[in-house]
């Protein structure tokens, strides 16, 4: 894997809730550290409803809302408020859209997938939508939505992001995925968590957390 120095490649869906909560963190530390400018992310795909074979499950996400609420308190996690058959049943076009942002800046994706992220995760919007997709856009200073539309509209982003996937989902782990320049990767850095009586039907335990673990992987990103 090449990451530039000052990167970190993020193999992960707009849809996951576990890389919504370590970006959450990632984020955090980063301001923390005064590296906001110096460190970025470069989003890539890990398409769950694919790999799965299936859409993401409204049930499994009840059932880990009260985990990531706690595992990240200022991200605002919020059970789905609208009707179950609004409940986005994809995420290959959000996903898209964060791809056709980082044509205008890692900055630009970066905005615009938390954006999307905090639209599905805490604010119950529909984002499998177009309509939906570009009104988050429009608020989010880094993206030029005008642009992004057009983007979408013609498919300019799909055939890259697709085919970096097909050629690496059988070597990224899960979402999410970090991969830093010193060639080290971490699959959900800090978090052990299981499941008793199965997923998204038994409870789900955190095992451990190590909280300092997003604050090291930014370092690792900025050292080199």
């Amino acid at each position: 894997m090449d990451v530039k120095p000052g990167t970190i490649v993020l193999y992960t869906d707009v849809a996951c809730g576990w890389a919504t909560v370590q970006l959450h963190r990632f984020y955090s530390a980063r301001t923390e550290a005064g590296l906001d400018e110096q460190v970025h992310v470069d989003h890539r795909l890990f398409l769950l409803e694919d790999v799965n074979q299936m859409a993401l499950p409204k049930s499994l996400i009840d059932a880990e809302i009260p985990t990531f609420t706690e595992l990240a308190p200022g991200f605002g996690f919020k059970h789905w408020r609208r009707e179950d058959s609004q409940w986005p049943i994809t995420s290959l076009l959000a996903n898209e859209a964060v791809h056709a942002a980082k044509a205008q800046s890692l900055a630009a994706a970066e905005e615009l997938d938390m954006a999307l992220r905090r639209g599905w995760f805490a604010q119950s919007r529909p984002v499998s939508l177009l309509h939906v997709i570009l009104r988050v856009a429009d608020k989010c200073p880094s993206v030029d939505a005008g642009a992004l539309r057009e983007a979408l509209d013609d498919g300019r982003a799909r055939k890259a992001m697709m085919a970096d996937y097909r050629a690496t989902v059988d070597t990224v782990q899960g979402s999410p995925h970090f991969f830093l320049p010193d060639g080290s990767d971490v699959h959900n850095p800090g978090i052990e968590f299981h499941w008793d009586g199965g997923e998204g039907e038994g409870e789900l335990t955190v095992d451990s957390d190590d909280a300092g673990a997003m604050a090291r992987l930014v370092r690792q990103a900025h050292s080199r």
